[in-house]
């Protein structure tokens, strides 16, 4: 099974709307959901903070910024 990490922090208006695109591919297509909060971490704070949402389907970073329901589909094939 594919596993998904949405990277993400509290008050990130891309990051609630990737969740929620995330979560409709979801509803069609099966994978493992993996959500991290980046806020309190120094070390994922100062990764990813600049490029949030970061999402990374089985270790590899598929998305930043943005995520397209049609593009997330794709790169679970």
């Amino acid at each position: 099974m594919r596993r998904v990490v949405v990277y993400h922090a509290e008050g990130c208006h891309l990051c609630e709307r990737a969740l929620e695109i995330v979560e409709q591919v979801r509803a069609d297509v099966e994978f493992e959901l993996v959500l991290v909060d980046i806020g309190g971490d120094e070390e994922l704070e100062a990764r990813y903070r600049e490029l949030l949402p970061v999402v990374e389907i089985d270790g590899e970073r598929a998305f930043t910024y943005h995520v397209t329901p049609d593009g997330l589909r794709v790169r679970l094939g």
